[in-house]
């Protein structure tokens, strides 16, 4: 007995710690939103709209929209280029339809490798036209892409949070087309 206590005792050491970092990260990326405001002004006349209900009550620009199937509407907030060597676009995928609408498994591409992880936003690319260059979706060292994956069925009005994440064209690249499978196009202005 007093071995599955100790071992129950030494799991929640280690949670607690966890817990409590992840409560101070959680933290960390919250506020700040009016410092973002005017990074993403320049990008604003691409829309003028404003979208409150996406994440944690921060109120977000819309930069882009892209429609797609059976009501589906992607609506693009964020294009941030990241220190490490990133650019991470960031939205809300949501069903505009009347009914239920199931995330068409076409979104993930046709890569093997991708497509063994479920269905995700992998078949994403971005455009730099100026470089000549096409960007893919990510991958983690299994394999997995750096998107939102395994989606539910969306029910009608349902929004998802989602993020593709790829490799940062160059400093000099501010203008990039976003292309995803069975949605239109849109270009974005690469914030950071």
């Amino acid at each position: 007995m007093s071995i599955r206590f100790t071992a129950k005792a030494r799991r929640g050491l280690i949670a607690l710690p966890l817990a409590i970092g992840l409560a101070f990260g959680v933290a960390g990326c919250g506020g700040g939103g009016d410092d973002e405001k005017p990074q993403a002004s320049p990008s604003a006349s691409k829309s003028s709209e404003s979208k409150p209900e996406a994440h944690e009550g921060d109120s977000e620009e819309t930069l882009a929209e892209l429609k797609g199937p059976s009501g589906l509407l992607l609506t693009i907030t964020a294009t941030q280029r990241d220190a490490g060597g990133f650019v991470t676009v960031s939205g809300d995928l949501k069903n505009d339809g009347g009914k239920s609408v199931n995330v068409p498994a076409q979104l993930s591409g046709d890569e093997t490798e991708i497509i063994r992880n479920g269905k995700s936003l992998g078949g994403a690319t971005l455009v730099d036209s100026k470089g000549k260059k096409r960007y893919y979706v990510l991958r983690d060292t299994d394999g997995r892409p750096l998107t939102t994956t395994k989606f539910p069925a969306l029910k009608a009005g349902e929004v998802l949070p989602v993020f593709m994440q790829f490799p940062a064209p160059p400093a000099s690249t501010t203008e990039v087309t976003l292309q995803l499978p069975m949605f239109a196009t849109a270009t974005l202005t690469i914030s950071g």
